[in-house]
């Protein structure tokens, strides 16, 4: 494996994927190149950009603009991203985090007063007071500026053709709050939601990616025009209004940081550290898998007809994994820039064989307890004991 970041990834390997669910195909591969996306029109564009010649992140700029279309309520420009680059050439593994923000009013007890249960927390993240400063615009700006080979202005053509002459709609939706929205996604003269496979396009859209592809993103996005839009509508927002202001867009950076990475077997596995939970997690899952490998049902995935990755006891045993690392998560991970995480200590070889030890191959461990890794005695922090019922 060559190269991988937030949405694409350099294989050596030579196999077309499909999405069956979709019918359509959402990953492609071929040469020394593979794109996979959540979309067939992004990955098809990012792919010609690789048979074009052009470097992994070229195709993630391309990829993502075309995401910021097709999927807005997913992969927009107005949220965040974080990215994960090998450099292959020099064995280098370096992250960059760019996601949202706080505004700079924003305090600890930002939500505190809204009432508890899943009203309280639907009420709290559906308004202006829980919007954060979009990342994604200038990460893709900062790494096309270390690792592209291709101008801004052309990585955007395709998503701002698309946008102009129209693209086919895959998904169905059916909760708009916003008025823009409402009006792009609905049919108003019968108030239904426009169905997949309609031919939307969104030349405002294809304004703003030739804003900032010819403005770069600070200018284009993050102040000017644009940057007192965002803090409209997010002072103005009909449910909670918020309190960002283009102060908060125009201080915005893109922080690079140290993978987190742990050795399984003669691998090296890494990912993206703090602020995400991701790679800690990741990492903890592996690591604890390979402490009971003689338990796991072993499997060539030879052909389709061997389903042993599937057994019941592999997925009992990755369960349980995941309880332990998740545990963990919702304990000690946070923001780096604001609290200390003992990321180290959390993949711990040690550490983490002895958490290997509450799996039973057998029974479930029910609700799972944090651990004590290295490094984080006398930590005094608060447990979430919220439930949330949606989404990711």
């Amino acid at each position: 494996m060559k190269l991988s970041n937030l949405a694409l990834l350099l294989s050596a390997t030579a196999t077309v994927y499909y999405a069956e669910a979709q019918s359509v195909e959402t990953c492609k591969q071929g040469g020394s190149g593979m794109v996979s996306t959540a979309d067939p029109a992004a990955t098809e564009v990012g792919f010609k950009i690789l048979e074009d010649g052009g470097t992994a992140v070229d195709a993630m700029v391309a990829v993502q603009a075309v995401l910021g279309l097709v999927e807005p309520q997913s992969s927009g420009l107005g949220g965040g991203s974080f990215a994960v680059y090998y450099d292959a050439s020099t064995s280098s593994i370096t992250t960059f985090d760019g996601r949202e923000t706080a505004p700079m009013a924003a305090t600890e007890d930002r939500f505190a007063t809204f009432p508890p249960g899943l009203q309280g927390f639907v009420g709290a993240w559906q308004g202006g007071l829980s919007v954060g400063v979009p990342g994604t615009p200038l990460l893709l700006e900062t790494m096309l500026e270390k690792y592209g080979s291709k101008s801004m202005s052309e990585l955007f053509q395709p998503a701002i053709d698309l946008a102009t002459n129209g693209f086919l709609k895959l998904r169905p939706a059916t909760f708009f709050r916003d008025p823009m929205a409402f009006e792009y996604m609905m049919i108003n003269e019968t108030c239904q939601v426009k169905s997949p496979g309609t031919n939307l396009t969104n030349p405002e859209y294809a304004a703003t990616l030739e804003k900032i592809a010819t403005m770069g993103a600070k200018e284009g996005f993050y102040t000017g025009d644009m940057a007192d839009a965002i803090a409209a509508a997010v002072q103005n927002d009909l449910g909670i209004p918020g309190d960002m202001v283009v102060a908060d867009l125009e201080s915005y950076t893109v922080i690079e940081r140290e993978p987190v990475c742990v050795d399984i077997g003669t691998d090296s596995v890494c990912g993206m550290g703090p602020p995400s939970s991701g790679g800690l997690a990741v990492g903890q899952m592996m690591a604890l898998l390979e402490q009971v490998q003689d338990k796991l049902v072993k499997s060539t995935m030879v052909d389709d007809t061997n389903a042993s990755v599937l057994d019941p006891t592999n997925v009992h045993l990755f369960t349980q994994a995941g309880r332990l690392a998740f545990a963990d998560r919702n304990k000690f991970v946070g923001d780096p820039d604001f609290t200390s995480v003992p990321s180290e200590g959390m993949l711990n070889k040690e550490y983490l064989a002895d958490r290997a030890l509450l799996i039973n191959a057998t029974s479930d461990m029910g609700t799972a307890m944090p651990g004590v890794p290295p490094g984080s005695a006398g930590m005094q922090m608060a447990m979430d004991s919220s439930v949330k019922n949606t989404g990711t």
